[in-house]
């Protein structure tokens, strides 16, 4: 039996029609770095192609990978707070049982650091997939 339960369950792990629903939504109302951020990745960075807002188990990954077996998030303010940092982390956990490495950036680097991000995330892509779980930008 593979252990790979992407390849098993899909690039959705069963998310439910209220999480595709969601995720609709929030393609609709994206913050100013997600659509910065957007602008570059639906690009195909070296021809990664990337998804915005993808469901995932109870969850809407704010863009995805799956090639590469990524996440990228975006955090605003309320990522600070106690109990949404529990949150985070228990998502993170799920994410890593999957196979899949999150990589999470505050929206202000995004919107006053994209040119230096992109820089430093075309090197790691380059470098090739899988992604390392202690890798960080």
């Amino acid at each position: 039996m593979n252990n790979d339960p992407l390849k098993l369950t899909g690039m959705h792990n069963h998310a439910s029609p209220i999480v595709f629903k969601n995720a609709a939504k929030l393609r609709s109302t994206m913050t100013v770095a997600e659509l910065r951020l957007w602008k570059y990745l639906k690009t195909k960075p070296e021809g990664f192609k990337f998804r915005r807002q993808h469901p995932i188990g109870c969850y809407v990954l704010d863009f995805y990978c799956h090639k590469l077996r990524l996440s990228i998030e975006l955090d605003g303010a309320y990522h600070l707070s106690h109990s949404q940092k529990l949150k985070d982390a228990e998502r993170t956990s799920y994410l890593t049982e999957l196979g899949i490495v999150e990589l999470r950036f505050s929206n202000e680097v995004i919107i006053n650091e994209l040119e230096s991000w992109i820089e430093d995330f075309c090197e790691k892509l380059r470098e090739g997939a899988p992604f390392m779980v202690n890798y960080s930008l």
